[in-house]
């Protein structure tokens, strides 16, 4: 029977049959052209070789050796990256900016290369390999329940699942905000603590209403909530990002104080407080979770910019949450932001800072480690122009 028109299929031919299933990818990768059949005798080598020339090895070999091979290329892969000298911004020569990008297409292509390892996911989920785990339920997490149809997936973005199975289990501590948050697949877990201490510690200019726009993990209207404010209406865009946070606001106990709503950016109304943590650098996204890191022309900071004053109750507040690192790497002008501000018919009225406390701003490794080390996270406390 054919697979539904509006899933993408991937055909191949095996043992001599023709075979189709649901191609998976949740960074849009297109369905691949070409499909060779790979096992346990496959040579890193010779997959990197396919790989590049556009194919995808479905594997059906054994499933702990499909794991070794992927990090037999990525090995390959990393050392052939050092021979190529550094990628870090300033390294190569050029403005920080075009070392950026250098450094993030080279990302993108290591990660189309590890991608090129495949498997098939039977229609409940199960993984038809020797030795291979029971990751259903990790699937059912991130895919939604079973449809009845076969899939085929990188092994890479399936073992990226797993770890966000492992990490929505876990959760992080988030003291200001009542316990732990649990991060769903897809969205960005709350893990640098920094902005979040800012909004703990701002004077609310009021603790009647709050708008949170762009909740994602719902750990911002959370906040809020802990420190009283009586009512918050969240926002958020993304399916995946609703639902983990109305189960983060009913572990927390908030579910009663927040409405959570589907909106691009604004619910109607005004409020005292506006609070909006954007993703931070301007970009294309390359994956589901890099839209919280990665904002294509900073769409939704200009655009929370330029609706801010219109939801804004009098002598309101809105609260823009920002690393500078876009700064510090070239991408943005501080000049630029402030020039938005001015047009969107609002002033400045403070600015606390914090440094980063999380692990890369302390890695010398790191090839933005120049960047991170002068990077500070803003609470721009922003009004409109002729009030606070």
């Amino acid at each position: 029977m054919p697979l539904p028109l509006q899933f993408p299929t991937l055909t191949w031919t095996e043992a001599d049959q023709v075979h189709t299933a649901r191609w998976r990818s949740e960074n849009g990768a297109a369905v691949p052209r070409r499909v060779v059949v790979a096992d346990d005798q496959t040579r890193a080598d010779d997959a990197l070789r396919l790989a590049r020339e556009g194919a995808v090895l479905l594997w059906r070999g054994d499933f702990q050796s499909a794991r070794l091979l992927l990090q037999a290329m990525g090995r390959r892969l990393d050392r052939a990256g050092s021979r190529a000298g550094p990628t870090a911004p300033g390294a190569a020569g050029g403005s920080p900016a075009d070392a950026f990008h250098r450094h993030r297409l080279a990302q993108a292509q290591r990660s189309r290369l590890l991608s090129a390892i495949t498997l098939t996911l039977e229609a409940d989920y199960a993984i038809a390999l020797r030795r291979a785990p029971d990751l259903r339920l990790a699937c059912a997490e991130a895919y939604g329940a079973p449809d009845g149809q076969a899939s085929v997936v990188s092994l890479r973005e399936l073992l990226g699942l797993v770890g966000a199975h492992e990490w929505r289990k876990k959760g992080v501590p988030i003291v200001a905000a009542g316990g732990r948050v649990h991060a769903h697949y897809g969205v960005f877990s709350p893990v640098r603590g920094e902005y979040i201490d800012l909004v703990a510690a701002a004077p609310l200019p009021s603790l009647e209403l709050a708008f949170d726009i762009g909740t994602g993990t719902g750990v911002l209207a959370s906040v809020l909530a802990q420190r009283g404010v009586r009512r918050i209406v969240a926002t958020e865009l993304d399916d995946r990002a609703l639902a983990c946070a109305a189960d983060n606001l009913q572990r927390l106990g908030h579910a009663g104080r927040v409405e959570l709503m589907k909106a691009d950016l604004f619910p109607p109304g005004r409020a005292p407080l506006v609070v909006c943590n954007p993703p931070w650098l301007p970009g294309k996204p390359s994956s589901s979770i890099e839209h919280a890191i990665y904002d294509p022309d900073s769409r939704m900071l200009r655009g929370f910019l330029r609706g801010l004053a219109d939801h804004l109750a009098p002598n309101g507040q809105g609260w823009l949450i920002l690393s500078d690192l876009a700064e510090h790497l070239g991408l943005r002008r501080r000049a630029q932001l402030l020039e938005w501000i001015e047009q969107a018919g609002l002033r400045v009225i403070a600015c606390p800072t914090i440094r980063p406390r999380h692990p890369k701003a302390g890695d010398a490794n790191d090839v933005l480690h120049a960047a991170r080390t002068a990077e500070v996270t803003m609470l721009w406390q922003l009004v409109a122009k002729g009030n606070g």
